[in-house]
């Protein structure tokens, strides 16, 4: 009898092996011989046009009463990058910033920016005004596009601008039947910038190539395909003999994220997915409607949405049993979130895993899933294909099996580097391509385990928070002598913000007042959730720095929930 580990082998071998269809092989990138896929497409514009071709009459992208298929979209894409050329003068190399909800006009935008060869600056639609400022003086677009709303919170720092609003100007990116002369591209090229929040309190934005994004959609797929292969042919099921059904997607996920347009659009127009999108806030209600009138099959739930849904009162009155696959996106799955898919959606009870990835990696760099995720619930899983990852101690050592250290992480995927920082590229991406990822954690039979955030980052319901920016701001109060942050667990949002204050001689305790303070200049999920007062000086190190392991207790004065 065939031994599993010999059926495992073989499959991988007749897939990633010589003539197999995810054959990979070493090549020269950046410098560094790094694997990649041997079949693959050589930008986005090249990926795009070969999945509309094979999925052009289906559905791609839903919001309401709009109803987009997948030749529909190519149309609009051409028309808009036309647009862009002629009348706004986008060429390659420009940048063109998008500040919006998701929404089709968000997607095309992309689209025909990428097939110019621009790169689009991916705004946070949260951001205040100042940060908005920082990022639009960091990467200084070309262009500005994105919904009214948002561009209003902009205010007089787009006056120097070039602006299109896709509520104002919707013709804009509809079909005018007009196509632009491409440039051509390369790999390398830079295609995107995503925003990380950075330790000075400035987001930091990594500059990913198409290679990055085309190489994000492909591992990603091969992963999963892969995976689903080894399980069905275990159990002696020809993967062949099963429906090829469309997926429908519920996008939640903000597309200003790595998990909403690289992971949410491109990896889903891959699989000829439908994706449906939905309008203004965070509705449980509505997302309960949404999943029963399109039969949804995969939903990503950020932080409390899947509590939220999950526990409302219209939940056992809507028909959820089309959902085959449901998991919490952003931070590690809890055990709470994991018993309550297995409670109210056991029929995805089988999907319920997790990963590790980042913006600068682009990409899942470990995953766990099915049984193994069960056995082993604390870990981030195996590296993936076209990764490798290592655990260094502070002299940039490698250590050795179960020692705690820095994670580093290589692939061909990885960024570029910061736009326009080269100090934190050069803290960031070391010599042979190594990506220091700011995370302590170690490697135990395989498998990685993160244990802590090196700059004590905080993961809110999916967005990071580095603690040193809201400390900033809350120590430039009057009433404030000196701040600290830090991160409080929490079930439903992974993580949320606690702040630790001491007052000056003259200062007085007002939870209102330092809210509003924050709101002013940091996005909401920013906003300390708890507080607490002091009335000794924070400990510290010789060197000045907050010991914040000391600063343990219960002595939380109040909450806040936005």
């Amino acid at each position: 009898m065939t031994s599993e580990a010999a059926i495992i082998e073989r499959i991988q071998f007749d897939l990633r092996g010589p003539g197999g269809d995810w054959e990979t092989i070493f090549e020269d990138v950046l410098g560094e011989s790094l694997l990649v896929f041997k079949n693959r497409h050589r930008s986005i514009r090249e990926m795009f046009n070969a999945n509309i071709a094979k999925w052009a009459s289906r559905e791609f992208l839903v919001l309401g009463e709009r109803r987009i298929t997948y030749e529909e979209l190519k149309s609009c894409v051409e028309s808009t990058a036309y647009s862009m050329q002629t009348q706004c003068g986008i060429k390659q190399g420009d940048r063109v910033a998008i500040l919006g909800a998701n929404s089709p006009e968000w997607v095309i935008s992309f689209f025909a920016a990428t097939h110019l060869g621009a790169i689009v600056s991916a705004l946070n639609g949260w951001w205040t005004e100042t940060e908005i400022r920082h990022a639009l003086e960091l990467t200084d677009p070309s262009l500005v596009v994105g919904d009214s709303r948002r561009l209003a919170r902009a205010g007089s720092l787009l006056d120097n601008f070039q602006v299109i609003d896709f509520d104002q100007n919707p013709l804009f990116f509809e079909n005018s039947g007009n196509e632009p002369e491409y440039p051509d591209l390369n790999e390398d090229d830079p295609a995107l910038i995503l925003f990380t929040s950075g330790t000075t309190g400035k987001s930091k934005g990594a500059l990913l190539s198409h290679r990055s994004l085309v190489g994000f959609v492909d591992g990603t797929i091969h992963n999963a395909y892969e995976k689903k292969l080894i399980a069905l042919t275990l159990l002696d099921i020809d993967i062949a003999s099963l429906p090829n059904d469309q997926e429908v997607i519920l996008a939640t996920s903000p597309l200003f994220h790595i998990s909403g347009l690289p992971a949410g659009v491109l990896m889903n127009m891959a699989n000829g997915a439908k994706l449906i999108f939905r309008k203004g806030r965070f509705d449980p209600s509505d997302v309960l409607r949404l999943i029963e009138e399109e039969k949804v099959t995969n939903w990503v739930a950020i932080g409390d949405m899947g509590p939220r849904v999950m526990m409302h009162p219209e939940f056992l009155s809507r028909d959820t049993s089309s959902l085959t696959r449901v998991s919490s996106g952003g931070a590690h799955l809890s055990k709470h979130m994991q018993d309550l898919i297995g409670k109210y959606f056991p029929q995805a009870a089988h999907s319920i895993g997790q990963g590790y990835g980042s913006s600068e990696s682009c990409g899942v760099i470990t995953s766990i899933g099915g049984q193994d995720f069960k056995d082993n619930p604390d870990s981030a899983g195996s590296p993936c294909l076209g990764y490798e990852v290592e655990i260094r101690d502070s002299d940039n050592n490698p250590l050795g099996e179960g020692k705690e250290g820095e994670i580093h992480v290589r692939s061909a995927y990885s960024m570029l580097r910061y736009w326009g920082n080269e100090t934190a590229t050069a803290e960031t991406i070391k010599q042979g391509r190594w990506l220091a990822m700011g995370d302590i954690g170690k490697i135990i039979d395989g498998k990685l385990y993160i244990n802590s955030r090196a700059r004590d980052m905080i993961i809110r319901s999916g967005e990071n928070i580095y603690p040193v920016e809201i400390e900033h701001r809350l120590e430039s109060h009057p009433f404030i002598h000196e701040a600290a942050v830090l991160g409080v667990d929490d079930d439903e949002k992974g993580q949320i913000a606690k702040a630790i204050i001491v007052l000056n001689d003259n200062g007085q305790f007002e939870v209102d007042t330092f809210l509003e303070w924050c709101s002013e200049t940091l996005a909401s999920y920013k906003v300390p959730e708890i507080w607490e007062h002091r009335t000794s000086a924070l400990p510290r190190t010789a060197s000045g720095k907050v010991i914040k392991g000391a600063l343990t207790g219960d002595r939380e004065i109040s909450g806040f929930d936005d």
